[in-house]
């Protein structure tokens, strides 16, 4: 199933979100869908990479385990972050109202989804 079409399915089913992309390690669009300003997302998109980044060097240093995902909430908004691969992972954005839950939810659904693909 085509990216695209995974990032539809995402925000469709996630009441409140605006915007999926699905980045590389470094921070560069592979694809997305937005529902907000195009150039906005990406830019979240990079920068949310290099905040994954920086955690993960973290994790290393603790010799904990894999980083699964990262929630940050705004005033306005809620990202999530799920690394899909060691090289790709998922944002999603939502308005600040929506339901944490159901956002994890169908992001770690897509995730294993976007899995299957780039295998």
């Amino acid at each position: 199933m085509p990216f695209k079409q995974l990032l539809d399915e995402l925000i469709d089913s996630v009441p409140g979100a605006s915007g999926a992309i699905i980045a590389d390690w470094e921070g560069e669009a592979v694809d997305h869908v937005a529902r907000m300003d195009d150039y906005e997302l990406r830019v979240i998109g990079a920068h949310k990479g290099i905040i994954l980044g920086n955690l993960r060097q973290v994790m290393s240093r603790l010799q904990e385990d894999q980083l699964q995902e990262v929630v940050i909430a705004t005033n306005d908004a809620q990202i999530l972050i799920m690394p899909v691969t060691h090289d790709y992972f998922l944002v999603l954005v939502t308005r600040r109202d929506a339901v944490v839950g159901r956002a994890l939810y169908a992001s770690r659904r897509c995730v294993e989804e976007l899995k299957k693909e780039i295998a």
